[in-house]
């Protein structure tokens, strides 16, 4: 993936062609990029795992042949300057484009597999626990999203077209979007909580990392048990942003254009989410019980007392 990523760097450089609006090659740039930070993090994950180790091996093998069959074919489409997703026009094309549903689909079931191993699996610090678990877990539902891309838009339904599934709500792909992302400025994208949600999976461990960081200058950090309550209160957050943002695309609302309902719902999630911070913070930790004081049938003899 990392060579990947540098080829198509260059490509994007010295190849001037460009498909559904963007420069062709910054399709396997961005989504080699993408895997090189989703298997780096199961792979660090995996690493943590006290046992299972057989079992993790198997997923994430699977992981990373499914991902190498899935960019295969991005960069063999991009070569022959054809669409890879969505794509019916031809039967080479309808076939390359299953073969990546299958791929895609079984990379997942993978990940399942290794979250549940990680959810019975028993480490070290709690907050940094819960930290993988709940980013392994929203980072599943984000990459699920990806499957609401693939129904076919109610253009496509009425004209039968070659191309079934879009990127993009309410407008056609391809439209004026964003710097960088290319992510729709016209209508409603469901790459944006796709992206988001996947990326929990990094963004919820480097939580841990900044509040360790924070905790010589922070008494309250000190204790494991107010880190965790914010890690609980962070994950919670991170998936009602996930939420918005998936009921924003789904209305066929750009992201840089909120609505009322939308910038109610934001302020509604960042109240509660400020709330329960401060309530963490400000909780008082309960002190451990003390030992209870053992009496010996000796202490309570009459010649004893005596």
């Amino acid at each position: 993936m990392a060579v990947l990523a540098v080829v198509s760097a260059v490509g994007m450089v010295v190849d001037d062609r460009v498909l559904v609006g963007s420069a062709i090659w910054f399709k396997p740039f961005k989504f080699s990029v993408s895997f090189i930070a989703y298997s780096m993090s199961l792979a660090w994950m995996l690493s943590l795992l006290p046992r299972f180790h057989r079992a993790g091996w198997w997923a994430g093998t699977v992981v990373a042949v499914t991902s190498a069959i899935e960019m295969v074919v991005i960069t063999g489409q991009v070569i022959r300057g054809r669409r890879s997703h969505f794509n019916h026009e031809t039967p080479l094309d309808s076939a390359l484009f299953d073969v990546m549903g299958a791929t895609i689909v079984v990379l997942w079931a993978a990940t399942v597999v290794i979250a549940v191993l990680l959810f019975r699996a028993r480490l070290a610090d709690r907050d940094s626990a819960w930290a993988i678990r709940l980013g392994a877990l929203i980072a599943l539902a984000g990459a699920a999203l990806g499957f609401l891309m693939t129904r076919p838009t109610p253009d496509q339904r009425s004209n039968a077209s070659k191309i079934v599934g879009a990127h993009s709500v309410g407008v056609p792909d391809g439209g004026p979007g964003m710097p960088l992302t290319g992510w729709s400025t016209g209508g409603g994208d469901l790459r944006i909580p796709h992206f988001v949600g996947m990326h929990a999976l990094q963004l919820l461990p480097l939580l841990v990392l900044a509040l360790l960081a924070l905790a010589p200058r922070v008494t309250r950090l000190r204790d494991e048990r107010v880190r965790l309550r914010l890690v609980l209160v962070a994950s919670a957050a991170y998936a009602a942003v996930l939420a918005l943002l998936t009921w924003q695309a789904l209305r066929g609302q750009p992201l840089i254009r909120p609505d009322a309902a939308t910038l109610t719902t934001a302020a509604v999630v960042l109240t509660l989410t400020a709330a329960a911070g401060w309530a963490a913070l400000r909780r008082p930790t309960p002190a451990p019980p003390l030992a209870p004081v053992r009496t010996t049938t000796a202490d309570t003899t009459p010649e004893h007392a005596a």
